[in-house]
């Protein structure tokens, strides 16, 4: 768990949960490795963290990546953070998430959009803000109404990671029980979309990676220029 995904993943808890108590919250790929999502979750609900191995913060072991261990429409809250990146066939993992919630129910997908190769045991993909976009179509088809309520990517911390973020309602419907939105209170994204507004807020067409190599660049030129002097 790097720095930025902890921090987004209490910024979807506060805007999203923070005062819902006695509520079901999944976490998928909860194995505590420098720190998780339960640690920011808010207290007085069922939290039950689901991972390929045992250690801490893992309740229940999975068998199957594709098939979650719990009855249809049962779960109020699924988050998942640095692991669908891991995952091989993740809109089969997308649509059994959907499956398990209720209508009104909510997933926080946090993903790289960026990064090194990190196998565990493999490292199949990276995510943009259309992903979000690309996720709610694939549940659509599949027979759900779901929708995306925002998504966008997360500027680097330390670690220098970005982080792909999108959270998303089971049932359209229920969408305006939803208000808040992460974009709301952080400020520290690109390209973000939400269901409110058509089109990206922060735009940019160029990546972190790129602009930091791109001002790099232009430093060591500059200081060319100067000792040719």
């Amino acid at each position: 768990m790097h720095d930025t995904a902890l921090a987004l993943g209490k910024e979807f808890f506060d805007n999203y949960v923070s005062n819902e108590t006695g509520k079901t919250i999944v976490e998928i790929g909860s194995r505590d490795v420098n720190g998780s999502l339960r640690e920011v979750a808010p207290a007085g609900n069922n939290y039950i963290g689901l991972d390929f191995e045992k250690g801490k913060g893992v309740d229940v072991l999975l068998t199957d990546p594709y098939a979650l261990p719990f009855a249809d429409a049962s779960v109020d809250v699924c988050v998942s953070s640095s692991c669908f990146e891991h995952s091989e066939f993740f809109w089969l993992l997308f649509g059994d998430i959907l499956r398990i919630l209720k209508p009104t129910g909510l997933l926080f997908l946090s993903a790289p959009s960026n990064g090194l190769i990190h196998r565990f045991p493999v490292d199949c993909w990276r995510f943009y803000p259309d992903s979000g976009v690309a996720l709610q179509n694939w549940g659509r088809r599949i027979g759900y109404d779901c929708a995306l309520l925002e998504s966008f990517t997360g500027l680097q911390g330390p670690d220098a990671w970005n982080d792909f973020i999108a959270v998303f309602v089971k049932d359209q419907r229920h969408a305006e029980k939803y208000p808040r939105r992460i974009q709301h209170s952080y400020q520290q994204y690109i390209n973000g979309i939400t269901i409110e507004k058509p089109g990206f807020t922060h735009p940019t067409n160029i990546s972190e990676d790129q602009g930091a190599h791109h001002r790099l660049k232009t430093i060591l030129d500059l200081i060319g220029k100067v000792m040719r002097k």
